[in-house]
């Protein structure tokens, strides 16, 4: 076990605030979701997911060890008291499922959660973190490529409105043309005023 396992098996860490490199900021965000530590809310895309406390302390204990393998171990000393009576297997794996369930994971194809078999778990995602929020106009749908958001950049915006400038264009000349034709077939067509005298 490493200095990081120790200090998670501490009861005091286990109650107390994450241990992530950036506690102090408010704001973790992975793929599509944003982590408001203050408030102790997830989101995804800007709408707000309902976490019970334990599952929101296991995604907690997966974001401090990004890229590294969270124990079950870890897991029963963060989730419960040491002088608690309950299945620990079975209650860690309903809570993980419970996160999954909520993040739109699958075990067996996961996006965000890997089952490490016999160990534990990994968060896939590298967690970004802020004190600012990402605005949801910011995030495209979550089939954006990795599950990562997507920023629009300057060349990305302008090409947008050279598209819809086009568009528009083309509506115009559309316009233009049908009421040229509708003019010509008019003044084609349409008798002669006076007709042969005066």
């Amino acid at each position: 076990m490493g200095p990081n396992a120790t200090s998670i098996l501490d009861p005091e860490m286990a109650a107390g605030p994450s241990r992530i490199p950036a506690a102090s900021s408010r704001y973790i965000r992975f793929g599509p979701f944003q982590v408001d530590q203050q408030r102790q809310e997830v989101s995804k895309n800007g709408v707000r997911l309902k976490l019970q406390g334990k599952v929101y302390q296991v995604l907690l204990a997966l974001i401090e060890k990004q890229g590294e393998v969270v124990t079950r171990e870890e897991l029963r000393f963060r989730l419960w008291p040491a002088d608690t009576h309950v299945n620990y297997d079975a209650n860690v794996n309903t809570t993980v499922n419970k996160l999954r369930q909520a993040l739109r994971d699958s075990s067996e194809k996961p996006l965000y959660i890997e089952t490490i078999p016999r160990k534990g778990y990994c968060l896939l995602l590298q967690p970004e973190f802020a004190d600012v929020p990402v605005t949801v106009a910011a995030v495209l749908p979550e089939n954006a490529p990795n599950g990562k958001p997507h920023r629009q950049t300057p060349i990305s915006a302008k090409t947008d409105l050279w598209i819809t400038l086009g568009i528009i264009g083309l509506i115009l000349g559309g316009m233009l043309l049908g009421a040229a034709i509708t003019k010509l077939w008019i003044y084609h067509f349409a008798p002669i005023p006076g007709g042969f005298g005066f």
